[in-house]
């Protein structure tokens, strides 16, 4: 959407920077071109009273999409009175937003629910551009019962192909289940081009349909692949459905045994792949708990590090603090991440750094504790230096138990940095 603003801005000021004879002409222009598009307008519009008169009188009210459009509308606006910004990953997921972890984690009534969460004002007026106009004459053509199953399928398909696609990406509105709509609107003018009937829908109808439908193909486009991935496969559901329910449509609306069929069918579709997707874990959270347990434990051996330098605790105490209070928090961590079962493809090295930081550290405490339990042994040692009988072997034996606490400390050090490295690695 940014670069048709951008589009217009550079319009705009070339034609300010034009001189005035050439501004003029180009008003001409521009008059002459609306003049055309009026008297297109109103020629079309006579040619397409003849169908609209055959609707009317096929489906005298329209239900579905006008109920479709309020209920979107009157949720934006509790939305946008609602604690928290509109836009907000938090807020459109407490709304009812598809987000991969929740939806598949027992929350499959996100797909539905989703539907009818927009992320702006521009998105909400794009889905009532591009649903209402086609929708009206879906539902007098076909009936309601057809368009809501095509639209409810579609969006469903539609909220699947994301969760396959990207499972951590949170999506909303009804974008594919509009272009199913597009779809069964094309199979329905497809069966008339193939089966003689007496409501077919003339090529002015759709020509009166291309703005609106443009508008909302193009907000489309501006969105990532992965939204044009989901719309393509709502389209071809929508196909597909009015490949069945619509074959008929020119003489008169499906039967509902017919549209329920083919609503069972989607739906069996849908379960099938509902259950190839189902718990998918984000394992963020989870980093975000390792963060926490490294400043907790952290703080807890330097608070107990000062307490051993004022002489309230001995290094003994210190390996014990270790042994059964910080590794134990660490192993029972890393048993979870191990266990954790659905991280998506995109998280496999962040799973795997996650894991590695949690083994580095727990070594590097085993390492440390094992440290000042060596320490308290040389300790002992030079105290027995006063006994004559036995004070040239303690100094040799204090001298290699030196050697191998110093070596024993730099390996628990670059142990140490090791694991903060990966630490990094996975929060940056």
């Amino acid at each position: 959407m940014a670069w048709i603003l951008f589009s217009a801005a550079v319009l705009f000021l070339a034609y300010r920077a034009t001189p005035q004879e050439e501004q003029a002409r180009l008003l001409r222009i521009v008059e002459g071109m609306g003049r055309r598009i009026k008297d297109e307008a109103a020629q079309n519009r006579r040619a397409c009273e003849p169908f609209n008169n055959a609707l009317r009188a096929r489906t005298r009210w329209v239900l579905l999409t006008p109920s479709l459009v309020t209920l979107n509308v009157t949720i934006f606006v509790f939305m946008f009175f609602a604690s928290g910004a509109l836009t907000e990953p938090t807020s459109l997921v407490a709304w009812g937003g598809n987000l991969g972890p929740r939806t598949t984690n027992a929350e499959w009534w996100r797909l539905v629910t989703a539907l009818f969460v927009h992320a702006g004002l521009l998105h909400l007026v794009a889905t009532t551009i591009g649903l209402v106009p086609v929708g009206i004459i879906l539902e007098r053509l076909v009936g309601w019962f057809a368009v809501a199953t095509v639209y409810f399928a579609a969006g469903v398909i539609a909220g699947l192909v994301n969760l396959s696609s990207s499972p951590l990406s949170l999506t909303v509105g009804p974008s594919g289940a509009v272009f199913g709509l597009y779809g069964l609107l094309l199979a329905s003018a497809s069966w008339d081009q193939l089966r003689s009937s007496n409501v077919k829908i003339p090529w002015p109808v759709l020509k009166r349909l291309a703005p609106s439908v443009s508008v909302f193909v193009l907000f489309g486009l501006t969105g990532d692949s992965l939204a044009i991935k989901s719309e393509f496969t709502a389209f071809v559901t929508g196909f597909a459905c009015g490949v069945v329910v619509a074959r008929c449509a020119g003489d008169r609306k499906p039967a509902t045994p017919l549209v329920s069929a083919t609503m069972a069918a989607t739906l069996a579709i849908a379960i099938v792949a509902a259950s190839l997707l189902g718990g998918i874990t984000d394992v963020r959270p989870q980093i975000e708990g390792m963060v926490a347990l490294e400043n907790r434990t952290a703080g807890a051996y330097q608070v107990a590090v000062d307490g051993f330098r004022k002489g309230r605790l001995t290094s003994e105490a210190l390996a014990q603090l270790i042994d059964r209070t910080i590794v134990p928090e660490f192993e029972a961590v890393d048993t979870h991440l191990k266990a954790l079962h659905g991280v998506p493809r995109e998280q496999a090295r962040l799973l795997a750094d996650a894991e590695q930081y949690l083994q580095l550290r727990s070594e590097s405490w085993r390492l440390r504790a094992e440290v000042l339990r060596n320490d308290k042994i040389q300790s002992g040692r030079n105290a027995e230096r006063g006994q004559p009988a036995i004070e040239e072997n303690s100094r040799v034996r204090a001298e290699a138990r030196h050697t191998k606490s110093m070596l024993m400390s730099g390996k628990a050090e670059s142990t140490e940095r090791a694991s903060l490295e990966a630490l990094y690695r996975i929060t940056r």
